[in-house]
């Protein structure tokens, strides 16, 4: 007997080298290999490849991240105030003493929280959990197209994924956003699994991520919902009558994870709970239907700062509205990049299966599939995005960055395994137009990388060109279209890349008169189509890369963040070019176009039409304004920031922190400011619950002049903090004036608000003090 096949024998027997701690360890080692190795009917290169992306994109969304600071400062509080307060962290309330909550519901935030949990409050432990999102979403995404299509198809719809600059954008912020994005991923992932042969559980996960996404940025996760069930309803390989069924299991598995939260909320009396930021009237169903809700729909937004059909014209303060809005300068460099590439893509690929039916060729149909899945998740979301007259701004765009990048990779993976001349002369329109197009993006910034666009355009139509000779050369020589169920070559169209297709089979097929494809002929055709093919995909990602890497290099603060360099015509809010009417609390106001300024994050190019302002004398209402221009688009945002920081946070000295400091833990607020932005800013920097007056816009009622008066009567609110630029007046829709700066001109007299009482009342009241070049009124000395 052989020794193996002895030791065999003995293993198999019980004997010494079966014990449990030689069954661990080949389990381990079983683990490690699948791990490196990937499934066994992947080719050898894909898991070491899918390792390597996922590496780069750690990497890539790592890199010098606490450049940023705290971000997004409004959620940085919040993330505090839940890292030392159980009930700030379930309420999701922008400080630990629970006044009031951020403006959204408080999923996205329970990463961060915890991570400040255990590491300390820092920017690292805020911003890495949004980083692992994006490698997760990245992994997810290819995992969920590479199980019909590939392996290469996998990574390239996961490559694209990684360099969407607004995804780079967003995965590197503290917004919901770069959560979402993932939940959706994972939603769609899990309708894919659950269509692939009728299970139950998958829709019902699906049901869950969706119930999560709501619990992370309200309604907006719901945006692919209809979509994605008429696809499961129409599509399913079960009886009709089963099909709904799930589809009501996965709707009750929903409002399960996405309600069990909104029950709470609305079921508890409103004195146990802070108030529900962003409402007017202390409910989360308004919150949800009106200013997070319906709303961003068609602009009537209740306490919103600005935007909405009303201010005459088509997407108001939020831009145009219509087919090309998200191709315009402030948005088409954001998200656009592939997007021509993947309707071109959806269209020819849907058409090209449609014929398929089931009974015949089930593995068509199921493609079939998957591109209507993909495909109406893109066409939903660009839909409602491209003509929502609500509050709109670039970052929202992260939405669209998976189901482009989808529809891209399998695209042209299903296309380049079709070969003939049909297939190929497509790819070769897709690769001119993306080319061109990414040319027209890279030319609204003329003083950034002038080569690049010129390098992208030129090598980008020599693609298209090798593509389209491969095509006609090939048909001149006597090749023929793949048959349905066959790949160019011959070899079964199974999904496998690893039958040698990807490599040029597909395009190659010179059929001699014996039916022998050539090998010569074959083999020139294949090394120019190959190479025509990676140029086309490497001048496709080109403009995205450098965007990326502009992105990456460029520090982001505050509420609204762009990626990339400045463009001509962009726009940072509201502002841009003329005046706009923006509405406040109900009242018109009148705004002057922002000047552009210079943008440092930008290479010291012009910046796009900076913050409004522009030296107009008088200011926006409940919020001193500052000088327009002070940054441009996509640059960086510091200090007090325009319209008094309700865009971002002051600038706390350490004069300032000391003052909020002093005695901070004998009242349940150390200070208390109008507006999210400023009050977050001095908790951050001293860790000490500061009440945000009127929530994240300073236009919720809360508190009314009645309970600030009896907090401060009890003794809990020690200062009330004004900042560098004077008392902040008239919010919501206040006489449009403060005692500050240069700023945005008043819409005149309205009703006065809450925070416009408080202001005065504490004006008139408490005797002023002054702190680094900021000023506070001490709200236990009374004036005499």
């Amino acid at each position: 007997m052989a020794p193996e096949r002895a030791a065999a024998d003995d293993v198999s027997a019980g004997g010494p080298g079966n014990g449990p701690g030689s069954a661990s360890g080949a389990a381990a080692r079983g683990f490690a290999q699948r791990v490196v190795r990937g499934r066994p009917e992947d080719p050898r290169w894909a898991r070491p490849a899918l390792l390597a992306l996922l590496a780069v994109t750690a990497a890539l969304y790592l890199w010098d991240l606490s450049a940023s600071k705290y971000a997004n400062q409004f959620y940085s509080a919040a993330v505090q105030a839940g890292s030392v307060s159980w009930k700030a962290f379930f309420f999701g309330s922008s400080d630990a003493a629970n006044a009031i909550t951020v403006d959204k519901p408080p999923a996205s935030l329970w990463p961060m929280e915890l991570s400040v949990r255990l590491f300390g409050l820092n920017s690292w432990a805020v911003l890495v959990p949004e980083a692992l999102m994006g490698v997760a979403a990245v992994g997810v995404l290819y995992a969920a197209v590479r199980r019909r299509f590939g392996a290469a198809a996998g990574l390239l719809s996961a490559g694209s994924l990684a360099l969407t600059p607004v995804a780079a954008l967003m995965f590197r912020f503290n917004n919901p956003d770069a959560m979402l994005c993932l939940l959706m991923v994972c939603a769609v992932a899990c309708v894919l699994r659950a269509l692939e042969a009728g299970r139950t559980k998958w829709l019902v996960l699906a049901g869950v991520c969706f119930g999560l996404g709501f619990l992370t940025k309200t309604l907006q996760a719901w945006l692919i919902l209809p979509a994605l069930a008429v696809v499961y309803a129409c599509c399913a390989p079960v009886r009709v009558r089963r099909r709904l069924g799930q589809l009501l299991l996965a709707g009750l598995a929903l409002v399960v994870s996405g309600g069990w939260w909104v029950a709470i909320v609305e079921l508890l009396p409103a004195s146990a709970r802070p108030y529900v930021g962003g409402s007017q009237t202390n409910s989360f169903l308004e919150l949800t239907f009106g200013y997070n809700g319906l709303g961003r729909i068609d602009g009537n937004e209740r306490g919103s700062v600005g935007g909405g059909h009303r201010a005459g014209g088509p997407g108001g303060g939020w831009g145009q509205t219509g087919i090309t809005r998200l191709f315009s300068s402030d948005m088409g460099g954001q998200i656009s990049w592939l997007l021509p590439a993947a309707l071109i893509l959806l269209v020819v690929a849907v058409g090209m299966l449609w014929r398929a039916r089931r009974a015949v060729d089930a593995e068509q149909a199921a493609q079939r599939t998957e591109f209507l899945v993909w495909g109406g998740a893109l066409l939903m979301t660009f839909t409602i995005f491209s003509f929502m007259s609500g509050i709109f701004h670039q970052y929202y765009n992260i939405a669209l960055a998976p189901y482009i990048a989808a529809l891209v990779g399998m695209g042209s993976v299903l296309l380049w395994r079709r070969g003939g001349r049909p297939a190929r002369s497509v790819l070769a329109v897709v690769a001119g137009v993306t080319a061109v197009w990414s040319y027209v993006l890279l030319g609204r910034s003329p003083q950034w990388l002038p080569w690049l666009r010129w390098a992208v355009l030129v090598l980008g139509l020599l693609a298209a060109l090798g593509l389209l000779l491969t095509a006609w050369t090939g048909a001149r020589d006597g090749a023929r279209p793949a048959a349905d169920g066959e790949h160019a070559d011959g070899d079964p169209a199974d999904g496998d890349p690893a039958d040698g297709d990807a490599a040029g089979g597909a395009g190659a097929g010179a059929v001699g008169p014996d039916g022998r494809v050539p090998g010569r002929a074959r083999q020139r055709a294949g090394v120019v189509a190959g190479v025509a093919a990676g140029l086309g995909v490497a001048t496709a990602l080109a403009g995205p890369l450098a965007y990326t890497l502009d992105t990456v290099d460029t520090p982001k603060g505050g509420s609204i963040i762009t990626a990339g360099p400045a463009v001509q015509g962009g726009g940072n809010f509201p502002g841009g070019g003329r005046g706009r009417m923006l509405w406040k609390g109900g009242n018109r106001i009148a705004l002057p176009g922002g000047a552009g300024g210079r943008s440092k994050g930008s290479k010291g190019n012009k910046g796009g039409q900076g913050f409004p302002g522009g030296g107009q004398t008088g200011g926006f209402p409940g919020f001193p304004g500052g000088p327009g221009g002070a940054a441009g688009h996509g640059g960086r945002m510091r200090g007090t920031a325009g319209m008094g920081g309700l865009l971002n946070g002051a600038s706390v000295s350490a004069q300032a922190e000391r003052l909020v400091e002093r005695n901070a833990d004998r009242y349940t607020w150390a200070a208390a400011a109008v507006g999210s932005q400023n009050a977050a800013s001095y908790q951050l920097a001293t860790q000490k619950p500061v009440m945000a007056i009127g929530g994240f816009n300073g236009s919720d009622p809360s508190p009314t002049l009645a309970q600030f008066q009896r907090y401060v009567a009890q003794g809990k609110i020690h200062y009330f903090i004004v900042g560098e630029r004077g008392l902040f007046r008239g919010a919501p829709g206040g006489e449009g004036k403060q005692a500050g700066g240069p700023g945005m001109p008043g819409g005149g007299r309205a009703e006065q608000g809450p925070a416009t009482q408080i202001s005065a009342w504490v004006e008139k009241t408490f005797k002023k003090v002054t702190a680094g070049g900021a000023t506070f009124y001490d709200l236990t000395r009374r004036k005499a």
